[in-house]
């Protein structure tokens, strides 16, 4: 725990920031503006390539990695040297993947904030489906992949198709669905030892929906519901083009998401921080599913989304939301704006995409980067958004879209 002096405002808090991959360049800079000295761990990959803010950085450290990839017992002996000289006082996992190396440190010099077990609901699809079903919150059917008595008993009880899904990697990837038994069965066998590290689950066909929600002492201070055009798994797996629309809030849908994601992240125990959660509405009966929840800020410009349409801008209301906590200070959120809004990433076939025809006026956000395509367009009227977002979706697949492997990551 940071020493009482060092949890006074009258004295900077010291935040360490783990950012593996290239993202949360608005978080940093807001820790700065809060008074924090902020110190920045990424990998050595991104040295030459990521665009840090480094006037808010007090200093940046480097990992070895391979593909993001850090060796975690050396993490952990580089930041305890540094804090033979630097008392840090919080730890930040910028990424999905920065989770469990900021409960492992956390842990290790006993810092606030989520340790590994309770990092376990954040990141592992098993811990999830498991936590929710003990609480009574509506999951798909699932098994885990330990015992082939159990997985057989489940594939002849619970009707297909199935999804098998790694246990630790973000959103869809590496998701595959099967109709077969068999399958799923040579599958499994397929992948050796690592079986373990996958869940069993029920297929649900359905449209999906995301809340992103803001949580300070165990309460939700915010939240705002979504709908996914394509579903994530489909894009994934089939290279679509990635859309999602901010619903209109008061609707009952948008209500009955926003309040189950409340009772998520309550079992959940998440007390400060930010979340993305994903949902399904079953085509057969219109039933919600609780699919996935994060501990972090939403992938793929969401963020960007959330901010044309209210304002309101995650990664730094995450950093505003670390300080509070750590000074035990009240959490005031901006006032916000209620405009509609969709986004629109597709790979593109061209190195850097000409977007230059796309002129409408409500068209706020355009993404620039090397063989993607991207928008957001913003309305005070839903109907205009939706119109948008359909029209750009033919444009951008017939212009520019390109699939890609399922293993290529929607640009963040």
């Amino acid at each position: 725990m940071p020493d009482a002096d060092s949890s006074r405002p009258g004295n900077p808090l010291t935040v360490l920031c783990l950012a593996s991959y290239e993202k949360g360049q608005r978080t940093l800079e807001e820790l700065k503006r809060q008074g924090c000295r902020v110190y920045l761990l990424t990998s050595l990959s991104l040295q030459d390539k990521a665009s840090w803010p480094r006037e808010s950085l007090d200093d940046i450290f480097y990992m070895p990695d391979h593909e993001h990839e850090w060796n975690l017992p050396d993490m952990i002996k580089a930041v305890s040297h540094l804090a033979r000289t630097v008392s840090i006082d919080r730890i930040m996992a910028l990424d999905d993947f920065d989770l469990e190396k900021a409960a492992m440190l956390r842990e290790h010099l006993r810092l606030p904030g989520l340790g590994e077990s309770a990092t376990r609901f954040f990141r592992d699809k098993l811990a999830m489906r498991t936590r929710a079903a003990e609480a009574g919150l509506p999951v798909p059917e699932f098994t885990p992949t330990f015992n082939y008595e159990k997985i057989d008993r489940y594939l002849k009880t619970v009707p297909g198709p199935w999804v098998l899904k790694p246990r630790l990697l973000a959103g869809a990837i590496g998701i595959k669905k099967y109709d077969d038994p068999q399958a799923v069965w040579s599958r499994i066998h397929s992948l050796g030892d690592e079986q373990s590290n996958f869940v069993l689950e029920r297929f649900v066909p359905g449209d999906i929906f995301h809340v992103d929600s803001i949580w300070f002492g165990g309460q939700c201070k915010y939240s705002i519901a979504s709908a996914y055009g394509t579903p994530p798994l489909e894009v994934t797996t089939g290279g679509g083009i990635f859309t999602t629309l901010i619903m209109d809030q008061q609707s009952a849908t948008a209500q009955s998401l926003k309040s189950l994601n409340n009772k998520v992240l309550t079992a959940f125990g998440l007390r400060d921080g930010v979340s993305h959660s994903e949902f399904i509405r079953a085509h057969a009966d219109g039933a919600f599913f609780f699919l996935e929840t994060s501990a972090r800020v939403g992938g793929a410009h969401i963020s960007d989304l959330v901010e044309q349409a209210t304002g309101i801008n995650l990664w730094e209301e995450w950093a505003k939301v670390e300080v509070a906590s750590a000074y035990q200070l009240a959490y005031n959120l901006q006032t916000e704006r209620n405009d509609y809004a969709g986004l629109l990433v597709s790979l593109a076939r061209q190195e850097w995409p000409d977007t230059s025809t796309f002129t409408d006026s409500e068209l706020v956000w355009r993404m620039q980067k090397r063989h993607h395509v991207g928008f957001i367009v913003k309305s005070s009227e839903r109907e205009r958004v939706e119109h948008l977002l359909a029209s750009y979706t033919q444009r951008v697949r017939a212009e520019y879209h390109a699939s890609a492997p399922a293993r290529d990551r929607v640009s963040e």
